[in-house]
């Protein structure tokens, strides 16, 4: 059995909580993708609860999509527990570089919080890196650099692993670099996907050590139910419910054949 098989084998049978402090437009979205993979969601934006809930959690997945002062207070508390707690945090950098405020409040949570995954699009992450990039409110814009190089130096000085998602997928801990294949465009016609796959990514972070691992495993299955979805979608209405329909049926035998990841 391939490691990503394997790995997926693992959230199902363990059904980690991952507890969400994500986006409202894709909030549902998330909690559904989670849930047809076969672990558990759970949404608790309150800074009365925040940490509480993540006490209770496997993984913590943070999405400024739609951003609050208020709302990134509780992330900072739900990320100290899970600190505390030494459970994976994802952070999910929704519109980083379109404005003064998303920048000003990653570099708060990337300082404050000890965050293992942090994932983006190019434009996201080249901007968390550094760069003088602009993203186009939550869609990417070309970054003039060898993006495999910019993640593995970027995951070298965070000590954290660094996603960065697209037409091919990326993954680096600093040392190891994933590249994967696997996706239909079909992906890109709905609202959500890539606030989806960073669920996915806390719900295998949740069951494997490994985050760099994790996170390649859980895009390679991600994509692979997307290809899937697609066979027999007539536009994105259908391919969303093939989509979830996929993802929940997906075997070992279609990730093994269907598997298109790289190990560099």
């Amino acid at each position: 059995m391939s490691e990503t098989a394997e790995i997926l084998e693992r959230v199902r049978e363990k059904k980690p909580l991952v507890h969400h402090i994500t986006n409202w437009v894709t909030i549902y979205d998330c909690a559904n993708i989670v849930r047809a993979l076969g672990a558990l969601p759970v949404m608790a934006h309150a800074e009365e609860e925040a940490a509480d809930m993540t006490l209770i959690a496997s993984a913590l997945v943070l999405n400024i999509g739609t951003l609050t002062p208020g709302l990134i207070e509780a992330m900072k508390l739900a990320g100290k527990a899970a600190n505390a707690k030494n459970i994976p945090v994802v952070l999910d950098a929704v519109g980083a570089g379109a404005t003064k405020l998303r920048d000003d409040k990653c570099a708060e949570l990337l300082k404050e919080v000890g965050i293992d995954i942090v994932k983006g699009n190019a434009s996201e992450i080249a901007k968390l890196a550094g760069m003088d990039v602009y993203t186009r409110g939550v869609e990417s814009t070309k970054v003039e650099a060898d993006m495999k190089e910019l993640a593995r130096k970027f995951a070298s000085h965070r000590e954290s692993v660094v996603v960065i998602t697209g037409k091919q997928d990326i993954v680096t801990d600093g040392n190891s670099v994933y590249l994967c294949n696997n996706g239909h465009d079909m992906m890109s016609k709905i609202v959500g996907t890539g606030c989806m796959s960073a669920s996915v990514i806390g719900a295998f972070a949740a069951v494997e050590r490994d985050y760099a691992k994790a996170a390649a495993a859980a895009l390679a299955v991600f994509g692979i139910a997307g290809e899937l979805g697609a066979k027999d979608s007539a536009g994105p209405g259908t391919f969303k419910q093939n989509f979830y329909d996929a993802l929940y049926n997906l075997g070992k035998q279609d990730v093994e054949k269907l598997e298109r990841l790289e190990k560099l």
